[in-house]
C-alpha cells in the first residue's frame, strides 16, 4: 500500500543517513476504504492526493513541536506491505508497525523556499486551527495553498545538500 509519512526535515536528514525512518507513533496516512467512502466522487490519484494532503497538515504538527523549526513541511510517500488501518483517529490514518526502509520509499514532497513564512505561521497556530478558529483556519489554508515539490528519493541527498 502506498503511504504518505507526515515528517521534517531533520527526519528527513535522519532517514538520508539511517536509510530508514520510523514514523512518529507509526502514523502514516494511505487511501483507505474509509476515505474512499467519505468522498462522493474522485479518483485513485485525487485520492491519493487527500491522503498526502492530510500528511501535509501532521506534517505541520510536527514542526509545531520542534524547538528550533525549520518550516517547510516533508511528505514521504513509500509502499508497505503491513499497515493496521485506523478509521478511529481519520478516514486517512493507518498504522505502520515498523520502520520505513529507505529502498520502500517511492518519492518525497518538500515545501519550497518560498513556502516558509505561511508554514511558520501555519504551525504556531495549528492547534487553534483545528479548534476551529477562523483566522488560525485562513493561516493554515496559506501553507496549504502552497504545493510541495516532488523529489525522486536519488535526488533527496542533493537537496539536503543545497537546503
Amino acid at each position: 500500500m502506498r503511504v504518505y509519512l507526515p515528517a521534517t526535515l531533520p527526519m528527513l536528514r535522519q532517514l538520508a543517513e539511517d536509510k530508514q525512518l520510523q514514523p512518529l507513533g507509526g502514523t502514516a496516512f494511505a487511501l483507505t476504504p474509509a476515505l474512499r467512502e467519505s468522498y462522493a466522487s474522485g479518483d485513485t490519484e485525487e485520492l491519493e492526493y487527500a491522503a498526502m494532503r492530510e500528511a501535509a497538515r501532521a506534517s505541520l504538527r510536527l514542526i509545531a513541536g520542534e524547538e528550533k523549526p525549520e518550516p517547510r513541511r516533508v511528505v514521504i510517500s513509500a509502499d508497505v506491505d503491513e499497515v493496521t488501518l485506523r478509521p478511529d483517529l481519520d478516514h486517512a490514518v493507518v498504522k505502520v508497525s515498523g520502520p520505513v526502509q529507505w529502498k520502500q520509499i517511492a518519492a518525497v514532497h518538500v515545501d519550497a523556499a518560498e513556502a516558509e513564512d505561511a508554514v511558520r505561521a501555519a504551525a504556531e497556530v495549528i492547534d487553534a486551527a483545528d479548534l476551529g478558529d477562523p483566522d488560525a483556519e485562513f493561516a493554515l489554508g496559506d501553507a496549504e495553498d502552497h504545493e510541495l515539490a516532488w523529489y525522486a528519493p536519488q535526488e533527496v541527498p542533493f537537496l539536503l545538500e543545497l537546503m
